[in-house]
């Protein structure tokens, strides 16, 4: 009966540590989806809170960029070749509000060989070669009309200088330069962003900054 008894228990002993085994396994497993089910929690809430340049992957604000363009007469632009750039991203829709961008220039810019104002005219939609002889016909018209703007305030000014030769307008019929500012080109979303000479963005607003605003930036 003894030796009967010490075999049971012999036995019995593997059965324990087995199912404590078990009931280790088990808690490893539980406590493991726990971490990753509060860490899902914990990006779930923080998500939300995280600056738009991040989870929309924007243009960030001190990070150095070098954006190069062709405008509509073939001069070809970058925001890191010396200049302080303006930088205006609009559609046809959005032409009166780059004007009021370029109106709110300080005049200390104006003539300024220093600073630059590109105003990039996206196309949401694909247009065929007649379309896009138009739309750049349109394009060089309301061009003229803006030279003869910024005319007036050099004269006011006493700037000695052609204000037409000033304007750098980008037509952005395949998107191409959206995207190098990392907006799609079916968004029709309106951006002025500021890069300094070595192109580090300074700012970025999504309507048209204030006098006060640009001066800021632009000192």
């Amino acid at each position: 009966m003894p030796q009967s008894s010490g075999g049971s228990t012999e036995r019995l002993n593997p059965i324990r540590q087995t199912g404590g085994c078990q009931r280790t396994t088990s808690s490893s497993i539980c406590l493991l989806v726990n971490l990753r089910a509060l860490q899902f929690f914990f990006v779930a809430v923080i998500a939300p809170l995280l600056p738009a340049t991040l989870v929309r992957g924007a243009l960030s604000t001190g990070a150095i960029y070098s954006l190069s363009f062709v405008d509509i007469n073939g001069n070809k632009l970058s925001t890191a070749d010396g200049h302080v750039t303006v930088l205006v991203l609009a559609t046809k829709s959005d032409w009166e509000k780059a004007h009021e961008v370029g109106d709110r220039i300080p005049d200390s810019c104006l003539g300024n060989p220093n600073y630059r104002m590109i105003t990039i005219v996206r196309f949401t939609r694909k247009h065929g070669v007649i379309v896009r002889n138009v739309a750049t016909a349109f394009i060089r018209h309301r061009m003229e009309e803006a030279a003869k703007r910024l005319q007036k305030r050099y004269d006011a000014q006493k700037i000695e200088h052609d204000a037409r030769s000033d304007i750098f307008v980008v037509t952005d019929f395949d998107g191409s330069a959206s995207a190098q500012l990392e907006e799609p080109a079916e968004a029709a979303e309106f951006r002025v962003l500021v890069f300094a000479r070595d192109g580090k963005l300074l700012a970025r607003w999504s309507d048209v900054p204030s006098a006060k605003q640009l001066a800021e930036m632009l000192k």
